[in-house]
């Protein structure tokens, strides 16, 4: 039936003539910002690789030749394994929406262990190592069944347990220091991912292998396997990855006893790192793996992040540690860009997770 009234007419239409129309909608991500934030979205350890690069170019142009020697820079490898480690660990916490505040009370507690399993007790090495990794992994399962069983949440677990481990460690080895000469002479193989060999004038360690095989393997697993893409799914709504079949409860285990796990095998590293079994030694690892975490672009929310994140993250911090000590400069002003580093790298995640459809 036709009107007198054209805007009607118009209207009509137009809405019997394009339906597609009514359904558009704008596309957010359109011109050169938005494809950078989709960029970063799918891409979300390439902001830390950027960074390491500018740093490691910057420092060599300021430092010439002495910072891209093969040993500077395998240096860094080194000065970072035990934080890469331990890193690794926290990732996998992280990325489930956590955070593991005991790590490395755990790396050293399973270290004593280690060291007061053979001296104390005269039991082989090699079981004493196995003992200090069970021990790792004890831990993490009951930080992992108290997130994932009874609901408390993982902050308080974890600062908790790291309070505990911290206790039992100090009561357990009764402040005493087992030396270097003594592990050397009676117990080398707890100083093995020390050992280090030569490879065109750049030094390596065990230990620098042990963290580049770890983040590959764990990188590979969260990647390829049905327990990496259940990791994320719960780390990003575990509600949603319940009803979709996935079992939050093992999940979570599974992560905390993995993450208890990686952290044995960081004290195990740290007795070759230092030489000796202390206990007060690397009782910061649980802030400098955080920091390494979150330099490294994974989200403190969860769900979203690359595990070599963090080990760019470790390696920037060891890039600009080394960097302002060739340059003189003093040790604070690391701390402080480093703090820039973590609240900028912070703001960035938000900035990704308010753009991204």
């Amino acid at each position: 039936m036709s009107t007198n009234d054209p805007g009607r007419d118009d209207y009509e239409s137009a809405v019997a003539g394009s339906p597609e129309k009514v359904a558009e909608f704008e596309d957010t991500r359109r011109g050169i910002v938005g494809h950078i934030q989709h960029l970063l979205h799918v891409n979300p350890s390439l902001v830390p690789l950027i960074v390491l690069v500018a740093a490691i170019v910057i420092f060599g142009i300021l430092e010439g030749s002495r910072f891209f020697s093969p040993f500077a820079l395998t240096l860094i490898l080194q000065q970072v394994q035990i934080v890469g480690i331990v890193a690794a660990a926290q990732s996998l916490v992280i990325l489930t929406a956590g955070i593991d505040l005991s790590v490395g009370a755990i790396m050293v507690l399973s270290s004593v262990v280690m060291g007061q399993f053979t001296f104390r007790y005269g039991l082989p090495v090699e079981v004493s190592i196995v003992c200090g990794l069970i021990c790792g992994t004890l831990i993490g399962a009951i930080n992992g069944w108290l997130v994932s069983r009874v609901k408390l949440p993982p902050f308080i677990v974890t600062l908790g347990m790291w309070q505990i481990v911290l206790a039992a460690n100090f009561l357990y080895s009764k402040n005493e220091t087992i030396r270097s000469q003594d592990i050397e002479a009676n117990a080398p193989l707890l100083q093995a991912f020390g050992t280090k060999f030569e490879i065109g004038g750049a030094v390596f360690t065990v230990g620098v292998v042990f963290l580049l095989l770890l983040m590959f393997g764990l990188a590979y697993a969260l990647r390829y396997t049905a327990w990496g893409r259940h990791v994320y799914a719960v780390g990003d709504d575990p509600e949603a990855a319940e009803l979709s079949g996935v079992n939050v409860h093992r999940t979570l285990m599974s992560v905390y006893m993995l993450s208890g796990l990686i952290c044995a095998f960081a004290g195990w590293a740290l007795i070759g790192r230092i030489g000796s079994v202390s206990p007060t030694s690397g009782l910061l690892a649980n802030i400098e793996s955080i920091t390494a975490v979150v330099i490294g672009g994974i989200s403190l929310f969860g769900g979203r992040g690359s595990i070599l994140g963090s080990l760019f993250g470790a390696l920037i911090v060891g890039v600009f540690t080394l960097g302002l000590r060739l340059q003189g400069a003093d040790p604070q002003w690391t701390f402080l860009l480093i703090g820039v580093l973590i609240i900028a790298a912070v703001a960035v995640d938000q900035w990704i997770r308010r753009l991204s459809v």
